[in-house]
């Protein structure tokens, strides 16, 4: 019975416009998968960026496994993200062309227990857009407020 785990990014659907998404593994080291289904993981502040044509999750914090020893890993490092190649190339020609941003959405782990990370390509929202979408969520909340009435 595996506990399924799911770490959300709250504050990338407020900042950012999602033009796509896609869900890519993780490469992980030591206690890193012990701490994620303990739920000690957060991606508020991370990104992603590309090294010679990978992808990494940078500012990712894992917290360190509290029962771990000498060898438990680091809290904050890159941490590669594992994609199909052609969604690999597709992403970087979306990132240096369009000057799009890559922002990981949601952490969680599958039915076979293995951490995922579902990444949005992104374009940064204006501060219109902003209260746009303020105004949408209030407006929405009100007429459930009077569907329920009713």
């Amino acid at each position: 019975m595996i506990k399924t785990i799911n770490i959300v990014n709250k504050r990338a659907r407020f900042d950012y416009e999602i033009i796509d998404t896609y869900t890519a593994g993780i490469v992980l080291t030591g206690t890193e998968i012990k701490s994620i289904r303990l739920g000690k993981a957060q991606i508020a502040e991370s990104f992603c960026e590309f090294n010679n044509h990978e992808l990494f999750a940078i500012n990712t914090y894992i917290e360190e496994y509290a029962f771990g020893n000498q060898f438990n890993h680091k809290s904050r490092s890159e941490r590669k993200l594992l994609l199909n190649k052609r969604e690999l190339k597709k992403l970087e020609r979306d990132v240096q062309v369009k000057g799009l941003t890559i922002i990981p959405l949601r952490l969680f782990t599958d039915e076979k227990g293995l951490a995922k990370l579902e990444i949005g390509l992104c374009r940064g929202k204006k501060t219109y857009d902003k209260r746009e979408s303020l105004k949408e969520q209030d407006t929405k909340r009100d007429i459930d407020r009077i569907k329920k009435a009713y």
